[in-house]
C-alpha cells in the first residue's frame, strides 16, 4: 500500500496594479510622459477623437461613432452623444462614470462639456460634433 500524501494549498492571490504612464502627445510632437489624471485625460481625448471601425489599428470596440449623427435633429444628437460617450468611456476601468453633460449648440455644431469620475477624481471634458 501506498502512504497517503499530504497536499498543501497554499496559493497567494495578488493583484497587479497597471501602471498609467504613457507617452506624452502634444500639437505637434511627443514629448516626456504622463501619469495618471493626465494621461487618463489623454485617452479620453484619443477614443473621442477615433471614429469607432475606421481604423484598423484598433479593435472595433474602441473610439466613438459621430459621423453618423451629421444632419441628424439637435435634441436626437444631445441624447445619442450622451448615450455613446458614456458607453466608450466607461469601458476604461479607471472610469467610474460620466455625469453632468451640458450642450450648447451654435450654428451646424454641438459642443459638449460634462465630467469624468474616475478613480484619480473629476475632470471636465469638451467635445464638439458637427451636427
Amino acid at each position: 500500500m501506498i502512504p497517503s500524501a499530504q497536499l498543501s494549498t497554499n496559493i497567494a492571490v495578488s493583484e497587479d496594479i497597471q501602471t498609467t504612464i504613457t507617452y506624452n502627445l502634444t500639437e505637434d510632437k511627443i514629448q516626456g510622459s504622463s501619469d495618471n489624471i493626465e494621461a487618463l485625460q489623454q485617452a479620453i481625448y484619443k477614443v473621442l477623437n477615433t471614429e469607432k471601425y475606421e481604423c484598423p489599428i484598433y479593435s472595433f470596440s474602441y473610439g466613438i461613432e459621430l459621423e453618423d449623427l451629421i444632419g441628424s435633429d439637435a435634441i436626437y444628437v444631445k441624447a445619442e452623444l450622451k448615450r455613446r460617450i458614456t458607453e466608450c468611456l466607461t469601458q476604461d476601468d479607471r472610469i467610474t462614470s460620466v455625469d453632468n453633460f451640458i450642450f450648447t449648440a451654435t450654428g451646424d455644431n454641438l459642443l459638449c462639456v460634462f465630467d469624468v469620475l474616475s478613480i484619480y477624481g473629476v475632470t471636465t471634458i469638451t467635445k464638439e460634433v458637427e451636427i
